[in-house]
């Protein structure tokens, strides 16, 4: 019998070596090891042998079972292991390539700069707020100490909403600027509050530096003994970070805004020499944002006592800047999606502005 399972053995296991795939091994387990399997039908016939010739036979049968079972399983994992090998061969991707460059994306300069100026006022201690586009009445003018006869409130000046004529509540606007996100962080947060609420505001304007839609931010700080004073250095510090410059001058001009007493309008000192703009140095002053101290009515429509707390607020427009960081001509050209355009001005996808690490390119 000795010689019958080794031959037994030697046949099984030249099969499963030429085993091509899972079905032809699971063939080949069911053909020796399942109930009806040829060492199966031998071990039945252990019943018929004597005692110490059946003690022998089995555990030889056993010990065949074993080898022919650890066979099956080492031809089976290296099956899978080959598979896995043509799929890896198949669906082989060097990561480490670097993009082809017509497929190279980029970051449009107004997203870039509005990162940038996320970056330089949270250094500073301000968190960003958001606000709806689609505005009422009261946040986007009445809360804001904005009169009834104010041109802001005329149809050839802000969007207005399409309402039933038989409601008597005045229609809701596109919004004309981000400060009702100011209201509305002040009713949630209260006092003392620093935030700044970057986005798209809405206007009835268009031509080479004014666009129906635009981009502004808009810097709210409230306390208790906060001053015009905390407000020039914050924007000494704001423009210095963001035009890369050492040293910045800024003239405050006396203005009116309806939502901020006492207004100025910011000029900063620049050259115009040979047509290219340098900031921080020269005889020409250019505006570049207004700002002033938050009017008393818009604190108390806020939530806020004008009696306990005082602040000072400023606002700029996004895309302007981004004009004359990054010398953009025509500011139509932001809105055109000509990828040409993109690509020239453009930023890199992991080009990430931190104060530290450097804001731009």
């Amino acid at each position: 019998m000795a010689d019958d399972l080794d031959a037994l053995l030697s046949r099984y296991l030249d099969a499963i070596r030429e085993a091509a795939d899972e079905a032809a091994l699971e063939a080949i387990r069911v053909g020796a090891l399942g109930k009806k399997g040829e060492i199966s039908l031998k071990m039945r016939e252990l019943g018929k042998m004597a005692a110490d010739e059946r003690q022998a036979a089995g555990a030889r049968l056993n010990a065949l079972k074993d080898e022919i079972d650890a066979a099956l399983r080492a031809r089976k994992a290296a099956l899978a292991d080959a598979a896995l090998e043509a799929r890896l061969a198949a669906e082989w991707l060097d990561v480490t390539l670097p993009a082809r460059p017509r497929r190279t994306g980029t970051i449009h300069p107004v997203s870039q700069v509005m990162d940038e100026i996320t970056a330089i006022f949270a250094d500073m201690g301000f968190a960003v707020a958001e606000g709806p586009q689609v505005e009422s009445d009261w946040f986007n003018f009445d809360a804001l100490n904005i009169a009834p006869e104010h041109p802001a409130r005329q149809e050839h000046d802000t969007f207005f909403m399409a309402r039933d004529p038989a409601d008597p509540r005045p229609p809701h606007v596109l919004r004309t600027h981000t400060s009702p996100v100011q209201i509305r962080a002040m009713q949630a947060q209260g006092a003392p509050i620093r935030v700044i609420a970057p986005g798209r505001v809405y206007r009835m304007d268009m031509d080479q530096t004014h666009t129906p839609m635009f981009h502004q931010v808009e810097g709210l700080a409230i306390g208790r003994d906060i001053s015009m004073a905390n407000l020039k250095w914050v924007l000494e510090e704001f423009c210095r970070s963001f035009f890369e410059v050492p040293d910045v001058e800024l003239r405050f001009r006396a203005s009116h805004f309806p939502f901020t007493e006492p207004s100025a309008e910011v000029d900063i000192r620049c050259s115009w020499e040979g047509g290219q703009l340098k900031i921080g140095q020269g005889n020409d002053w250019m505006e570049i944002l207004g700002s002033g101290m938050v009017h008393p009515k818009v604190l108390a429509a806020a939530g806020v006592n004008p009696d306990e707390f005082q602040g000072f607020a400023f606002g700029m427009g996004i895309d302007r800047l981004a004009m004359l960081k990054y010398g953009i001509p025509d500011l139509r050209a932001f809105f055109e999606s000509d990828l040409r355009w993109l690509k020239h001005y453009g930023f890199s996808a992991l080009d990430l502005p931190t104060v530290f690490g450097g804001l731009s390119r």
